[in-house]
């Protein structure tokens, strides 16, 4: 961003520079990690932001950089968390702890202060966000210096756990497959192999995510009805039960408060000794300690559950905006997929046979086989 030369006081978007941090986002959702990124646009030659800064004859508070081509891991990250690209203005991200100290420190996320939609969006929302998510769940390379399309995706149907990439030096991916480490670790947690080639499944998600997007392109209101009434089943009985426990849980916040108000009293007319008013005291705080975390975890349960119509129509947006494309790639695997689970192949009628679970971001599981027939029908 730059100000506006017509008022100081408002951003708006800097062209050029817009277009790195776009691109920085994009490498991100394609799987790449802070020191992937900085190390492909060191090799494009592309201005670091102090370098840039100072050839558009501003003034940046770093010092002169000797290598204005040369990018660190750690300027990537600061671009890669910084929320005002979507559109938003951060206050309060640094504090001080008094008038005599004035060093800066950096703020909590939660004690920072937002304002929405107080300039133009670089960087849409939700792939802010997505890119938030992956970062989280780094993509380590196999032992070649390589990795998939799916690494940091692929789950164990059985345990849960991850499954890690594995191939072969050289050019050709030929044998480059996932397998779950636990069962050959620790089969007392995973006693089947689970096993699956990389092309093998390359080619089930794609067939898989085609039906999906066509699903929603071709048949958009009734893709929609259906999966509203998927969330619906789903959502009214785990709502129900995370109210009930919220409701619980504020209601022993409150009797808390009144038997420290008890406690007190009893203390400061003697009934009680200041030895038994610390213990009591002690244990009830911690207790509302422990409860406060408690309202604050089925609170935001509660939000995912009522969100997931919302949610909904932005998987709608994502599936029609990939309609057009002719292939897998890092990008839309990443913006389209949440996770992918393998189970255990079957060979009991002669031919290898394997099962795969695909959640899909924002809207879970999609019973396509169901859906397909009604539209078939």
């Amino acid at each position: 961003y730059k100000k506006d030369p017509d008022n100081p006081k408002q951003w708006i978007i800097d062209e050029e520079a817009a277009e790195i941090v776009k691109f920085i986002f994009t490498m991100a959702m394609e799987g790449r990690g802070p020191g992937q990124i900085a190390t492909e646009l060191t090799a494009r030659k592309i201005l670091t932001p102090t370098a840039y800064h100072r050839k558009e004859g501003r003034n940046p508070p770093a010092k002169a950089d000797t290598l204005p081509y040369h990018w660190y891991s750690a300027t990537v990250v600061t671009i890669l968390e910084r929320r005002d690209y979507t559109g938003c203005t951060v206050n309060f991200k640094t504090y001080t702890n008094s008038l005599w100290d004035k060093t800066k420190h950096s703020n909590a996320p939660e004690n920072q202060k937002i304002f929405y939609g107080t300039h133009e969006a670089i960087i849409e929302q939700e792939v802010f966000d997505k890119v938030q998510k992956l970062r989280k769940h780094r993509q380590r390379a196999d032992r070649t210096g390589k990795t998939s399309l799916f690494s940091g995706l692929v789950y164990c149907m059985d345990c849960g756990r991850k499954m890690y990439y594995r191939s072969k030096n050289g050019d050709s991916n030929k044998g480059a497959h996932f397998r779950c480490s636990t069962n050959s670790m620790r089969p007392e947690i995973c006693d089947s192999v689970h096993f699956i080639r990389e092309k093998a499944l390359e080619q089930m998600v794609w067939k898989h995510m085609s039906m999906v997007m066509e699903c929603v392109t071709c048949h958009e209101d009734y893709f929609r009805s259906q999966m509203e009434k998927k969330f619906q089943m789903e959502s009214a009985d785990v709502l129900k039960s995370l109210r009930k426990q919220l409701t619980k849980s504020e209601k022993r916040v409150r009797e808390l408060d009144a038997l420290f108000i008890r406690i007190y009293e009893d203390n400061v007319s003697g009934k009680m000794t200041d030895e038994r008013f610390v213990m009591m005291s002690e244990n009830y705080e911690s207790e509302q300690e422990a409860l406060k975390s408690t309202i604050l975890d089925l609170e935001q349960k509660i939000e995912v559950q009522e969100q997931k119509i919302d949610n909904l129509e932005q998987f709608i947006q994502k599936a029609k905006k990939n309609a057009d494309a002719e292939e897998l790639t890092p990008y839309n695997v990443r913006e389209m997929i949440k996770a992918i689970y393998i189970g255990k192949p079957d060979k009991s009628t002669g031919k290898r046979h394997q099962e795969i679970h695909i959640e899909y971001d924002l809207v879970g599981y999609i019973p396509l086989d169901e859906l397909m027939k009604e539209v078939q029908a």
